[in-house]
């Protein structure tokens, strides 16, 4: 899949960010180890562990991130990322 690597000035310093182009709500990138390593689609079903997230998500609260940044640049990045292990959802389950 690709994927956006974005450059950004922040107040503690410049970031980079692995980004989704055309992100949709349902979808997110889980870091380990502050590396890319899951991706996540609440309405792609074909993965357990997206329909497990997918439950999960829809008894959650909406969250806001709050904070200033400017963009510095952008390159497309193709990675290929799994879904997130079933057994760290096993839990809520």
């Amino acid at each position: 899949m690709n994927f956006q690597l974005s450059t950004y000035r922040t107040l503690s310093g410049i970031t980079e960010v692995l980004e989704i182009p055309r992100k949709k709500e349902t979808q997110w990138i889980i870091y380990q180890d502050n590396k890319p390593k899951f991706f996540v689609d609440f309405f792609d079903l074909e993965s357990e562990s997206n329909t497990m997230m997918n439950s999960l998500v829809l008894c959650a609260k909406k969250i806001s991130r709050l904070g200033l940044k400017k963009k510095i640049k952008s390159e497309i990045k193709v990675l290929f990322l799994d879904p997130l292990p079933e057994e760290w959802l096993a839990y809520s389950m």
